[in-house]
């Protein structure tokens, strides 16, 4: 964590100075916003926390609830949301809090007595294999209260407007104007971009006319969070349960005591007309120990309970219009699926997380408004191939013991699959955001579409150990990672020449790096790094103090045993890794190239007036 380029800091680092509308921020609404987001759910928290470092930009969050959600109804948190966390700076906290899957086991009948169940497989949970991310469980709730920290923290000071209800909108050709209800009555906002993260029955998606299309699989589960005495062996970790009698899916929850259970209630006649939500808690308690035999739960206190039918929908568009997009759908809004993925909450955050940093860049000047199409390109082919994904999962844990030929066929495609689930298996297409001519041979384990992926480094100032992805934080900014060849001078070459692109995108009188955060990292050891060029050392501040921590090396040393060129396929002759803000790989350059890199910003950047001028 750097700070003090401001001047000495004595408290809270993680608390930034308020700046722009973070200054006097009024406590009212005022009648008239930049980006008006609606919910406060996991992509609605993670949105603000986001624009609140945008602090020329007046956002808010609008919230129908009087106050904070007390209790989540999701609680998996995949690898790739941890390393989101990360780049918003509570990834550490909310991990010790957290309930770490090591483990998942599974369960079928017994083919001597098949109505009791025996484990058949234990297999090493996906998370640790395929990152330095772990997979964790969590209360929905505390990974809101942990983005509303980070929001209220940044230099907007953006905190949620309780009680206030979206009640409907009317795009107009420059803004939109949005009616609402508060406890003093009705009125009208106008914005200039609307972001629906209001839920499954979104208020937001009808206004724009946008439909779910899908339907029901016409299967119900229950589900439970409970504090229970046990004699099940396995209560403390993750378990895949298939009797006679019906499917579990168990997942222990923070804390060390609380569990979390889906009880398969069977098949959803045609005319149910959902009273099969209206199961009562006792007949899903009976259900888990039926399925459990010869075990069983003794319920002492259920902390939250429901009952729902699987249906897998996604929405026509995630925007009212896709040349020229006003108002976006996220999470639930635009997607709908069943529980037991553990993908909700984790993708929902991703679409805020690819939707702001846009939002920032086009309202600042920084990009042209056609940037936001790309939001509706990229993350509706995601929501897509999710929901494909927990439509084959559902299948696998519903199924009825005669109809499972191999009884390790659960376990092998949860370890076959582990990748999309994790969240790594996303890759965007190309656009003008994801180049479609990179020179990946270059660097073949920074695939361009994918998020970069993190390995350690020695950063040469201080000699210390640290992942070279981490050093990124949700800040809005560009990552340009420029590895050097073996001699060192074709990097020189390509920082003279980088050096006035940087200067042609960032605004006049802001830091070097405000727009683009270049590092550079030289394969050798790094007490031989010793001649860097200026483009690594930019001032910071007020103060002007120089930034010593952008430079790296990639030999193992004392502290460190990877060397990334190995690692990554970076090639000796080095190459340059453009990586957005959302942490996803741009293009893949050679150091021979810098024109190539100004090629491509010229697509997605808006150049300053006062820079175009000259």
């Amino acid at each position: 964590m750097q700070f003090h380029h401001h001047g000495y800091v004595s408290g809270d680092p993680r608390v930034q100075n308020a700046a722009g509308t973070g200054l006097d921020r009024p406590a009212e609404l005022p009648d008239e916003v930049d980006v008006l987001i609606v919910g406060s759910g996991p992509a609605g928290m993670l949105l603000a926390a986001q624009m609140s470092q945008f602090p020329q930009l007046t956002t808010r969050l609008i919230e129908k609830r009087d106050g904070r959600l007390a209790l989540g109804q999701a609680d998996g948190i995949q690898p790739r949301s941890v390393e989101t966390f990360q780049a918003f700076g509570f990834a550490d906290h909310i991990t010790a809090e957290a309930y770490n899957i090591g483990w998942m086991n599974f369960w079928v009948p017994d083919p001597e007595n098949p109505d009791r169940i025996m484990r058949t497989t234990r297999t090493e949970d996906y998370g640790l294999k395929i990152s330095e991310f772990p997979h964790l469980i969590v209360n929905q709730a505390r990974v809101l209260d942990y983005f509303a920290e980070a929001a209220a923290h940044g230099p907007a000071r953006i905190t949620p407007d309780y009680g206030v209800e979206f009640l409907g909108l009317k795009v107009r050709a420059d803004d939109v104007e949005v009616r609402v209800g508060t406890a003093e009555g009705e009125r009208t906002i106008v914005a200039r971009y609307v972001v629906g993260c209001d839920g499954a029955r979104s208020g937001v998606r009808q206004a724009i006319g946008r439909t779910h299309v899908g339907a029901a699989a016409r299967h119900a589960w229950g589900v439970m969070d409970v504090l229970v005495e046990t004699d099940f062996p396995d209560w403390r970790i993750k378990c895949a349960i298939n009797a006679a009698a019906g499917n579990i899916l168990h997942i222990p929850r923070e804390g060390g005591y609380l569990s979390r259970m889906y009880i398969d209630l069977g098949e959803v006649a045609e005319d149910d007309d959902h009273r099969v939500r209206q199961t009562p808690i006792e007949e899903v308690i009976r259900r888990a120990n039926e399925i459990l035999h010869p075990y069983s739960i003794d319920v002492k206190q259920v902390a939250w309970s429901s009952v729902y039918e699987v249906g897998h929908r996604v929405t026509d568009q995630f925007v009212d219009d896709l040349d020229g997009p006003r108002v976006f759908l996220t999470g639930d809004a635009c997607h709908t699926h069943s529980a037991k993925a553990g993908q909700g909450m984790n993708v929902s955050m991703q679409d805020g997380f690819n939707l702001g940093w846009k939002l920032g860049h086009v309202l600042t000047g920084l990009a042209p408004a056609s940037l936001l199409r790309t939001y509706d390109d990229e993350r509706r082919p995601v929501a897509q191939q999710l929901i494909d994904f927990d439509r084959e999962w559902s299948s696998l844990m519903a199924r009825k013991p005669g109809e499972i030929t191999d009884p390790d066929e659960l376990a092998t495609y949860y370890l076959a699959t582990a990748e999309f689930p994790s969240g790594f298996g996303t890759r965007y297409a190309p656009s003008a955001l994801v180049s479609d001519a990179p020179t990946q041979e270059l660097a073949s384990g920074f695939p361009v579409g994918r998020r970069f992926h993190s390995v350690e480094v020695v950063r040469v100032c201080d000699g210390n150990a640290v992942h070279l992805g981490h050093h990124a934080k949700a800040d809005g900014r560009w990552r340009i990672y420029a590895f050097a060849d073996a001699e060192g001078s074709a990097l020189r070459e390509w920082a003279e020449a980088a050096l006035p692109i940087v200067e042609r995108f960032t605004p006049a009188g802001a830091d070097l790096d405000a727009v683009f955060d270049v590092k550079a990292i030289f394969p050798g050891r790094w007490e031989d790094v010793v001649d860097v060029p200026a483009l690594f050392r930019p001032q910071s501040g007020p103060l002007g103090l120089t930034d010593l921590e952008k430079v790296f090396a990639a030999a193992p040393s004392a502290w460190t045993s990877a060397d990334i060129f190995a690692e990554r396929g970076i090639d000796a002759e080095g190459a340059v890794v453009l990586v957005r803000p959302d942490q996803y790989v741009a293009h893949v350059l050679p150091l021979r190239d810098p024109a190539g890199l100004e090629r491509f910003l010229s697509g997605v950047m808006a150049v300053p007036a006062v820079a175009e001028a000259n």
